[in-house]
């Protein structure tokens, strides 16, 4: 039920919805950079949050350890919340996927107009871990995609005389719903564990 393999075929079964949350993410990130005042207003406080855990964060006896347990945890209860909060017409997902996509984007553009070493930020800040992470957070968000967009067909299919005339394999989606959730938490405690060692040593 857990193997690599089957979850590899889940997402070629759902690939309209990866290549929908990699467009909302990307749109999301177009969005950050542009860094107009609305999305400015927007954004910062999310920003002022993550610096203000960073500073808490790299005070304690063993930050390494303090980072890891805070960005594990974080990334895995959204991730697995952003797949059942699908259940909503996938909005949240898709809110969830923009915002990410314009905390990233104006954070690239804030440092580039404060003159930073952008391949530093991208190479040593980025890349190490969120060549892990990012996938896993697009995989999360499409699993709640598509859990809206199945949840959008069954409530169209209600009007159906018989059960053998509805479509929607719900079986077949939590199942799989439940091993993507498994793998993106596996994937997500890799990239935690880079995150709060390696990235944290290059960055600073």
């Amino acid at each position: 039920m857990l193997s690599i393999s089957r979850f590899i075929k889940d997402l070629v079964r759902y690939k309209k919805m990866m290549f929908l949350s990699l467009a909302l993410f990307t749109v999301g990130i177009v969005l950050g950079a542009a860094g107009s005042e609305t999305i400015i207003r927007l954004v910062a406080p999310q920003l002022e949050t993550l610096q203000g855990y960073s500073r808490e964060l790299s005070q304690a006896p063993v930050p390494e350890l303090s980072f890891f347990k805070f960005i594990f945890i974080n990334n895995a209860v959204k991730s697995v919340a952003i797949i059942l909060f699908g259940a909503f017409l996938g909005l949240l997902p898709a809110f969830f996927l923009l915002m990410n996509g314009m905390v990233l984007g104006l954070v690239v553009a804030l440092a580039a107009g404060q003159g930073e070493n952008l391949f530093d930020l991208i190479v040593l800040g980025l890349l190490p871990h969120g060549i892990i992470e990012i996938p896993a957070i697009l995989i999360a968000s499409a699993y709640g995609l598509q859990f809206g967009y199945l949840m959008l067909k069954g409530l169209g299919e209600l009007g159906a005389r018989d059960r053998e005339e509805r479509t929607v394999d719900w079986k077949g989606f939590f199942v799989a719903a439940g091993r993507g959730a498994f793998w993106i938490v596996v994937f997500l405690l890799i990239a935690a564990i880079i995150e709060s060692t390696i990235t944290y040593h290059l960055v600073r």
